[in-house]
């Protein structure tokens, strides 16, 4: 049991790039079925810089000082009366949302469409950026004795892309296009790899990023050139897509599409891009309305479909691929910072350099 003079540090959002260092009350177990958490390591997403430079996502509104963070792994220091599947001292990964688990999204498996969930550093509730974090037993997921605490924080964006390629269906033998080469974007080229695609084309306009993608997850990457001025944009949309299935031997087009960046060229190229009957997945978010080649998606007849978060079995996968060393999460890692110098390491992925992937923070000890 903890010290009754025990504090929780945290690392809080008050507002708009207001954030500061705060000795809150260690978190109580909810009940009997919780356990507590002393965070290791915490990795950063872009949603959290996302809520902190502009205070909101979609429908998800900062209205109260929450904790930042949702990417995390550590030691289990506390367990309900009901917990049977972890015990004191087990290191695990933490799943950051835990749904309600009685509406027809939960009972169906597709828990990431519940609306009741309560998602870590999403409005109200509060993240993973603190000494300790209660959360559901059965949202927490052992890692094995060969698996650092820095690859259990990577688990988040794993099951993000297990996730992905779960809605894309993708299987042994297709050929696979996926726009972005940042984390998730990477990643999904990874598990598509690890799920036996034959071919494996990352699209980003850094060089850097193509290069680190050739040596990661992807078969071949493309670079799209700038459109000419006064080029239609929908036009220059699908002469890359061209281009891309030219290059690379697509035929009429990849079996799947991945679109992992949410810039709109890069939705339109992905729709031109997809052979007819083929699958585009939507994960990256950008503008919320963009302009959509629908008619060219009809008459192909794609599968279009958006993909949020993870849903039954997306963990365990995740943890799998990693702890059998199919997907090198650690060559993700570019920055760690000390949980000390929190912000700095916002401040780092606010800037977007092209050299940063992925940063992680440690863990008040």
């Amino acid at each position: 049991m903890l010290s009754a003079t025990e504090n929780n540090r945290s690392f809080v959002l008050h507002s708009v790039q207001n954030v500061s260092f705060e000795d809150r009350p260690v978190p109580p177990l909810r009940n009997d079925h919780e356990v507590r958490v002393h965070v290791a390591q915490t990795g950063i997403c872009g949603s959290d810089v996302h809520y902190w430079q502009r205070g909101r996502i979609g429908d998800f509104v900062l209205k109260s000082p929450i904790v930042l963070g949702h990417e995390s792994a550590g030691t289990v220091v506390e367990i309900g009366d009901a917990v049977h599947n972890l015990k004191v001292g087990d290191r695990v990964a933490i799943e950051p949302g835990t749904p309600c688990r009685y509406c027809d999204y939960c009972r169906s498996g597709a828990y990431n469409l519940c609306a009741d969930t309560i998602f870590a550093a999403t409005p109200p509730w509060d993240g993973t950026l603190s000494k300790y974090y209660s959360v559901a037993s059965d949202y927490c997921y052992k890692l094995p004795d060969h698996m650092t605490f820095e690859e259990g924080a990577m688990v988040e964006p794993t099951a993000v892309a297990v996730q992905v390629t779960k809605v894309a269906d993708v299987k042994a033998g297709q050929t696979v296009v996926v726009f972005g080469s940042g984390p998730i974007g990477v990643l999904c080229q990874a598990v598509c790899k690890a799920y036996g695609a034959s071919k494996v084309i990352g699209v980003d306009i850094s060089d850097s990023r193509l290069e680190f993608a050739k040596t990661y997850g992807a078969d071949g990457v493309f670079k799209p050139s700038k459109p000419a001025d006064g080029a239609d944009p929908v036009a220059s949309s699908e002469a890359t897509a061209q281009e891309i299935k030219k290059q690379f031997g697509l035929g009429e087009g990849a079996d799947v599409v991945l679109e992992c960046t949410g810039a709109e060229p890069c939705i339109q190229a992905g729709v031109f891009v997809a052979k007819k009957g083929g699958t585009y997945v939507q994960t990256g978010m950008g503008k919320e309305n963009v302009v959509f080649p629908i008619t060219t998606a009809c008459i192909r007849a794609l599968n279009i479909k958006g993909s949020i978060r993870y849903t039954a079995g997306c963990y365990p996968q995740a943890v799998d691929l990693i702890a059998s060393g199919k997907i090198d999460v650690k060559r993700l890692i570019t920055n760690r910072f000390t949980f000390e110098d929190a912000e700095k390491a916002f401040e780092l992925v606010k800037q977007g350099k092209e050299s940063v992937i992925k940063v992680i923070i440690e863990g008040v000890k």
